[in-house]
């Protein structure tokens, strides 16, 4: 299985994208993955946030493929603890060809994104800059790596 991690403008933080990095190539080394960011919108301060949500999902569904599981990282989806993370992760790596989570821009996806997407999932119920949540997701998804392998990286 392949999966993607499609974002929404680029990290700016040099030190988040450092980390950034590091768990992308840690979980290289366990399963495929890509990271796609998507440009930000030209002139977005001349669109409302319904024009912005639209164009960047154009954007985004560009990007997918007739057969991909999608989940869109969102404050309304489901939460799940770190294992049930795993095990879920490990039940996709059985039956998903390409598994493809989306971060979108700061007001959220179209509704045309939300149509297309198979699961939307949630960090938490607090609220995190972009920056923060490609940081904290990608840490989540080498965490669920080890906890598949049985690594002692995560501690109960």
């Amino acid at each position: 299985m392949k999966t993607v991690l499609i974002q929404v403008g680029k990290t700016v933080n040099k030190h988040f994208v450092a980390v950034i990095d590091d768990y992308v190539a840690r979980i290289g080394h366990y399963m495929p993955f890509d990271v796609i960011t998507i440009p930000e919108l030209k002139n977005a301060k001349n669109l409302s946030e319904d024009q912005q949500k639209q164009a960047e999902g154009e954007l985004i569904l560009k990007q997918l493929q007739p057969s991909d599981t999608v989940v869109l990282l969102d404050e309304h989806g489901q939460q799940f603890r770190s294992i049930q993370f795993a095990r879920w992760l490990e039940q996709k790596q059985q039956t998903a060809r390409r598994l493809v989570f989306v971060i979108g821009g700061p007001y959220g996806f179209s509704p045309a994104v939300y149509g297309r997407a198979n699961e939307q999932f949630s960090l938490s119920p607090m609220t995190f800059s972009h920056q923060m949540i490609r940081l904290t997701f990608t840490e989540q998804v080498y965490r669920a790596c080890t906890i598949i392998k049985g690594e002692p990286y995560h501690h109960e």
